[in-house]
């Protein structure tokens, strides 16, 4: 049985067709007084969004899209590295007191903010430590009303101690801090351009980045042209970046993304969707003979776990039975799952909560597909409560119907009854935050490349609403280990911790992992040097085009 609630169409054919118009129509753009010649237009990096971008603000980067055009704009202190390790930016070393509270960057005295003449005479100026500290503030500022505030809770202060030294004291140790300092979120700004806009700095942005911003028609197109005056550079000493220009397009049709791609008219595909998976990939995941010449397929780790959650302060009999929980976990083959649905794409989620490419993963805690088992639980079930018809309720979106109706069909056959109720992801998100949804399809995408990010969903502290606690798991042992990964800097011994806190996690069954994702990504022959990494951030200051 499935019940479907009709989710509100927000594309229009008008929209669809400006982003068509834009895509024929974006080289000429470039064409009016801003391009040498025909060199610099074959490098314009093309890539498409599917829905409009929220701000160019730095102080609220927060979904993938925001994330992704920040990153072009806005350098931090630090930075991550396609291998997940933090790499100096900004400060070009640091260190850290003994007692691991006290963090003291060197800032680089050659980076200058994107020319504006409220800069003054130069139309410039370079990055101080005060520049930090202003920026800081403002994330903490209630009145801005940043979405990354959270970032800075375990600071006690931060300070400029002079122009090139930037100070950061923690209120207790914190090992994972250094990576959460490479979120758009704490990059730098310059108070007087701030000022000056006041919220609409949101759409006229100056920072560092290696591209600076052009112009922006919200839900058209977004344009970014080179930063000739960025400091980093390659590793023969070069310059970066090596494009001229980065042009953004707001298509909301997956399927004519796909078509204005393979036409040549995008350059990168970061999407794998159902219109198209079976044109682009065979069953195996593997790219298809006939776009073989003409594209590059990419594939990684991603740090992202799909999983279904039970709430545990439900009075469901069901659900507060471990025997079904379990029950789920063994009852559904993971593998078929993803090469019926996804082609392939993504790992079987047979380890726990922590995914693949991450430090604290283990394949060995989680559960293999074992109908004899589940049928067997749920038989136990039975015969100790008197109930025999168990039914749980799946909640998900449309996009994951057919996932969930797959796990429905196997489920059904060890004896358990199973309904997919399937609702708009707005309600889905307001309902799985207040504990209205007894079993509920949801996936945790790393805030910060971080263990701890991922079972921090599972601490008694962290409850939802108040924080990313949407099951209501509660366990004193699990709380313990989670607050001794805090004073643990030791970096395997942490690991340790982590993978102890995710095997009872996964003995309680609060969760059922679904796969850990995969970064796919399509590009045009003439793209080099993309890269790819388990954060799934494009860094374009590296990219070619032939």
């Amino acid at each position: 049985m499935i019940k479907f609630k009709q989710e509100k169409k927000s594309r229009t054919l008008n929209t669809i067709l400006k982003g068509l118009l834009l895509l024929q129509l974006s080289y000429l753009f470039f064409s009016c007084g801003n391009t040498k010649n025909e060199k610099d237009l074959n490098q314009v990096f093309r890539y498409n969004e599917h829905k409009n971008i929220g701000s160019l603000d730095p102080a609220f980067a927060k979904d993938n899209a925001d994330i992704w055009a920040v990153n072009q704009l806005f350098n931090g202190l630090v930075q991550m590295d396609d291998g997940l390790n933090v790499q100096p930016c900004i400060a070009k070393r640091w260190e850290v007191s003994l007692d691991a509270l006290t963090y003291s960057f060197l800032l680089r005295d050659d980076v200058f903010f994107h020319k504006q003449k409220l800069f003054g005479k130069d139309s410039t100026r370079t990055v101080k430590a005060s520049d930090f500290e202003y920026s800081f503030n403002r994330l903490i500022d209630t009145k801005i009303a940043s979405s990354g505030r959270w970032v800075l809770n375990k600071v006690e202060s931060f300070s400029a101690e002079n122009d090139s030294t930037f100070t950061i004291k923690l209120k207790q140790p914190f090992p994972a801090f250094l990576g959460l300092l490479t979120m758009k979120y704490c990059s730098v700004v310059p108070k007087e351009v701030v000022e000056h806009y006041g919220s609409n700095f949101r759409a006229n942005p100056i920072g560092t980045g290696p591209f600076k911003f052009k112009r922006w028609e919200e839900n058209i197109k977004l344009v970014f042209r080179k930063n000739n005056n960025y400091f980093e550079k390659d590793s023969n000493g070069k310059k970066l970046p090596y494009l001229e220009a980065v042009a953004i397009t707001f298509l909301p049709d997956k399927q004519s993304e796909f078509l204005q791609f393979i036409q040549g008219n995008l350059d990168f595909l970061n999407s794998l969707d159902a219109s198209y998976q079976d044109d682009i990939l065979t069953s195996k995941g593997e790219l298809r003979e006939k776009y073989e010449t003409d594209i590059n397929m990419i594939r990684g780790p991603y740090l992202n776990t799909e999983y279904l959650g039970f709430f545990m302060d439900s009075e469901t009999p069901e659900i507060q039975s471990k025997l079904i929980r379990q029950a789920v976990n063994y009852g559904f083959d993971r593998k078929k799952m993803m090469n019926y649905l996804r082609n392939g794409i993504g790992i079987p989620a047979n380890g726990g909560f922590i995914p693949k490419g991450l430090p604290g993963y283990n394949a060995t805690i989680g559960y293999t597909y074992n109908p004899e088992k589940s049928k067997a639980l749920i038989k136990q079930f039975k015969e100790e409560t008197g109930n025999n018809a168990p039914e749980i309720t799946i909640t998900t979106t449309s996009n994951y119907l057919n996932f969930c109706e797959y796990i429905q069909r196997e489920l059904q056959k060890t004896g358990l009854i199973v309904t997919v109720d399937v609702i708009p992801a707005s309600t889905l998100k307001s309902a799985k935050a207040n504990g209205k949804l007894n079993l509920f399809r949801a996936s945790w995408v790393a805030d910060y490349p971080d263990a701890q990010n991922y079972l921090s969903l599972f601490y008694s502290g962290n409850f939802a609403p108040n924080g990313p606690n949407y099951t209501h798991f509660k366990n004193e042992n699990f709380d313990t280990w989670y607050s001794q990964s805090f004073t643990e800097t030791t970096t395997k011994t942490r690991e340790k911790i982590y993978s102890k806190m995710d095997s009872l996690v996964m003995q309680e069954a609060p969760i059922v992992p679904l796969y850990y994702d995969e970064v796919v990504r399509f590009t045009q022959k003439n793209v080099n040097n993309l890269g790819i990494n388990p954060i799934n951030m494009p860094e374009l200051k590296h990219v070619t085009k032939k």
